[in-house]
This record gives structure tokens, sequence and C-alpha cells, in this order.
């Protein structure tokens, strides 16, 4: 999807917690989405670098979204669903539907471009999306690899059960199973569910960890947490979930990517310069068109 830096306010470190980040709401044309990353002053947790939280929203017959060709270098796009299909086209060629519980994983690296609409029979019908796009930042090695799309359907994902908890390991690694996703860092990320009454431990393979909470209430290290919430742990710290009512959320995180990055619109980069060259390619048009998708694109912001 296409983003923009926001600066998210945070309260004081407590316990297990060394953070809290409230997301802020944007419209993307038609449908609204709570952006937790990047915040101020943490703009990433381990190789996440932004997180936006679409949904859910039910559209009538005939409505959809519309998310127009737009450019990517430097990071890596992640969208997974819980509700409704995207229909996802790129400059590679590649046509996909992404249907709840899959993972779409595109690595922009020296450029790609791509679209993201509900599929015409959708539309024709309408009905309900919710999901989460997030980025990751690569590695400084591999800001300039060669782009590539990845779809991995539900039942490729790993699944680790615990009582009353379901563990989907979306994409890095986590409680003792790997996700196919083709990751280039150290990388969390879990969808959490949770039955009434029930508790799980945080993994504790990586430095930086973060808890969202999607749907229901979390108690987290003795506070609760309503959904729309990101909490950041305090690296090495025994931090367990539960939930009274039942609650859906995912965990983030991974190593810290060493070196500053940058994020301009929908560029990262540990350059500035590349940053002025990616934008200005956009401008003059150089960048590859979407095949299937041609006559629409998003403008480069004004300033």
């Amino acid at each position: 999807m296409s983003g923009v830096d926001d600066k998210i306010a945070q309260s004081p470190p407590a316990g297990a917690i060394v953070q809290q980040i409230a997301g802020r709401t944007r419209d993307l044309g038609g449908f609204e989405v709570r952006r937790v990353l990047p915040a101020f002053p943490r703009q990433r947790v381990g190789p996440f670098i932004f997180f936006d939280h679409f949904g859910p929203v039910a559209f009538p017959p005939g409505h959809g979204m519309d998310v127009r060709p737009h450019p990517h270098i430097g990071l890596a796009t992640v969208t997974y669903l819980f509700e409704g299909e995207i229909l996802h086209r790129d400059s590679l060629g590649s046509l996909q539907t992404i249907r709840p519980g899959d993972v779409n994983w595109m690595v922009a690296g020296q450029g790609i471009v791509h679209s993201e609409r509900t599929p015409g029979d959708t539309r024709a019908r309408g009905g309900r999306m919710h999901g989460l796009q997030l980025w990751v930042a690569l590695p400084t090695e591999a800001e300039e690899v060669e782009p590539r799309f990845e779809h991995h359907a539900t039942a490729s994902l790993p699944e680790v059960r615990r009582p009353g908890a379901t563990l989907r390991v979306i994409a890095g690694s986590a409680y003792g199973v790997t996700a196919p996703t083709g990751v280039l860092s150290p990388t969390l990320y879990v969808d959490v569910t949770l039955a009434a009454g029930a508790g799980v431990a945080v993994d504790g393979e990586h430095e930086d960890r973060a808890v969202y909470v999607v749907d229901g209430t979390i108690e987290c290290d003795g506070q609760e947490r309503a959904p729309g919430a990101m909490t950041v742990l305090r690296a090495g710290a025994d931090v367990s979930l539960s939930s009274t009512g039942g609650a859906r959320a995912v965990l983030i995180g991974g190593a810290p990517l060493p070196g500053t990055r940058h994020i301009e619109w929908n560029f990262v980069s540990s350059s500035r310069e590349r940053l002025e060259r990616a934008k200005d390619d956009w401008r003059a048009g150089r960048f590859p068109k979407v095949p299937g998708d041609a006559l629409e694109f998003i403008p480069l912001p004004p300033g």
C-alpha cells in the first residue's frame, strides 16, 4: 500500500513493557487504516518499519479497494488478511488474489510497482475486508536486490497449538517452526488467536518483540490492551499474553537492523540520495508498468 511517515505519541516504559504505540487513523481513499509504524521516536521493531491495520470495512455491492499502481524500493511488503480478498498485480507480471490466512510477500529491492484492488466478482457482490500490511526494511547489502514476489497459501504456513491458543507463523521463525516466507534477516511475525480464558508465553527467540491487538482485549504484563495498540516488549523479558474473553493479536519483531533507514512516501533506503533518485525516476516515468493495470498511477506527493 501507499504510505507516509507519521509521528505517534507513546507512554513511558513500565516493567517488561518498553513503549506503548497508538495508531493514527488515515483515509486511503474509501477505507480507513490505522497506522502504527513508523512512530516517533521508534521507527522500527526488528526489521519492521511500517505497520498498517486496515478495516474491518464493509463494502456495498459495486464498491471496493482501489490502491492504484505505485512504486517501492528498499523494502519488502507483507500482506495478510483476516477477511476479504485483494487482487495483487505488479511490474514483474504477478497476478495473485490473496485470501484470509494467505501471505503475499513482495521484495521491492531496486524497484517494483504494484497495485491492490478488490477483485471484480467480489466487488460486484460487496463484502468485508480486514487485514494488515507491513513493510520490512532490508539489510543494507540487500537493498538493491532484484525484486521478487512470493505467495504462500494458508496451508503452507506452520501452526503451533497450545491449550486455547493457535499460533500461525507468517514470516520468520517462532515457537520452534519457520515460515516459508523468504525473509532476508531474522524476523518474528505470528498470528495469535486466544480462546476465552487462554494464555500463551511470547516466544523469546528474538531481541525485538512487540504485540499488536487486532480484536478483543489482551492482558500483557498485568496491563489490559485494547485493539489498535502496539506494546513493545523489553529484550529478554519473560512475557505472557492472556485474554478473559478471547482475542486475536500479532507478534512482530526480529533482529534490529544496523544503520539508519530513511523513509519517504513509499521508499525506504539507507541513502537519502537513493530516495531522491527514486522520486525522480517515478516523476519521469522510468519505473516499469504493471501489466493489466497500466492506465492509472499514484502521483508523487508534493514537497
